[in-house]
């Protein structure tokens, strides 16, 4: 099977569009993937939409093509571009981010669907305990770098340092943990940050992935439809890969009042972790006794990131 290379991906993005478009539409679509007009200037009209196509894809590295591709795929049906990314990578999660709900520190956010045929979520209640990052994602993911610029939009932070930015969201984020080992997840973590710069990717705390208007108290812990609604972390890296990196307390298999081991409970942690992985996302777990020891901890967590990071980068 041949390599997937960039310049296959693009000759095959190119190659799409012209398949289903005249040339007025190619030079639409083009502009609504945010490319930039092919230097020297080239008159579509007069030449190959392919070529055309391939010229303003020029620059763009492979993860960015991947991502480019996933979308022409999505809005105009490209089984051929789906079938080359299946051959480069692990295509991720489907669909795009539209709502990320995290670093719930207090009361469970009361979330009302504001405009139901466009996804549109408002938090009605308890807003001031968790946050909300809903702008689009670009090809490299969520970074640190684009979380602090939102964080300074957010807190009108605009005469602050980047440093100082940075800290502040970074204590915003770690009061949403409660044990000492998700902190410790959380601190080796931004060590990151500051020796690889700003865009490496966020580590995200305490995210929504499922969300039930209803609380434990009002249905009971047998009746929830559903069975994990927040991850312990989250990181959105490029080409829509989600990882899923989750810390197992007693509670993960255990009567949290007996702490006698629940074989009901371990099978349904078991089963969700299964249909994230089908939905494409890659899921980590750390027993809690593994983080005990801080100075051990830290080199397994160092380790494991540097590892991951390798994974995803080639």
């Amino acid at each position: 099977m041949a390599t997937v290379t960039a310049r296959v991906l693009r000759e095959a993005i190119g190659e799409a569009l012209r398949d289903r478009m005249n040339s007025d539409v190619v030079e639409e679509v083009c502009v609504e993937l945010g490319l930039d007009p092919p230097d020297p200037p080239y008159d579509v009209a007069y030449t190959s939409k392919r070529a055309y196509v391939v010229r303003r894809l020029a620059g763009k590295s492979l993860a960015e093509l991947i991502t480019l591709a996933i979308r022409v795929d999505e809005e105009h049906d490209a089984p051929e571009l789906r079938e080359l990314v299946s051959r480069v990578a692990p295509v991720g999660v489907a669909g795009q981010l539209k709502n990320l709900i995290f670093a719930a520190d207090g009361a469970k956010p009361r979330i009302v669907l504001r405009d139901a045929i466009n996804n549109d979520l408002a938090v009605v209640d308890n807003e001031r305990y968790c946050l909300v990052y809903d702008r689009p994602l670009d090809a490299a993911g969520l970074t640190w770098r684009t979380l602090t610029d939102w964080w300074r939009e957010r807190e009108q932070l605009t005469d602050h340092s980047d440093e100082e930015v940075s800290r502040s969201l970074y204590r915003r984020l770690a009061k949403s943990l409660d044990s000492d080992a998700e902190q410790l997840i959380l601190r080796r973590y931004a060590q990151r940050y500051v020796d690889l710069g700003p865009d490496v990717p966020a580590l995200i705390p305490q995210v929504y992935l499922h969300y039930d208007p209803y609380t434990t108290r009002e249905l009971g812990p047998a009746t929830s439809a559903l069975t994990r609604q927040r991850m312990d972390f989250l990181l959105l890296l490029p080409n829509r890969a989600r990882i899923v990196i989750e810390l197992d307390g007693v509670q993960h298999y255990a009567d949290p009042r007996t702490r006698q081991a629940d074989t009901g409970l371990y099978a349904r942690m078991v089963a969700e972790d299964r249909q994230l992985r089908l939905r494409g996302y890659e899921v980590y777990r750390f027993g809690g006794r593994e983080l005990q020891d801080p100075v051990k901890g830290a080199r397994l967590l160092d380790e494991f990131f540097t590892q991951l990071t390798a994974r995803h980068t080639g």
